[in-house]
């Protein structure tokens, strides 16, 4: 019987932001094929698109606790 797989859970930001920072290093170091360098390009542009989201609910909370405090 063939298993199903479950989606990867979304990694955290530290998580997102210090693999692609390892991503952005092993790009700038250089020696990797062409098709290797594309696929860290593509995993950073996702780990890049994971740290934004997570900034943005961030910067939303804040927003909103600033607001609540200024209408308390």
């Amino acid at each position: 019987m063939a298993e199903k797989k479950t989606p990867a859970a979304e990694p955290t930001y530290e998580e997102a932001r210090d693999r692609l920072i390892e991503v952005v290093r092993t790009l700038e170091q250089g020696g990797t094929s062409l098709a290797e360098s594309l696929a860290l390009w593509e995993q950073g542009e996702e780990l890049a698109k994971v740290c934004q989201r997570a900034l943005e609910g961030a910067r939303a909370r804040l927003d909103e606790a600033l607001d609540d405090e200024q209408e308390g």
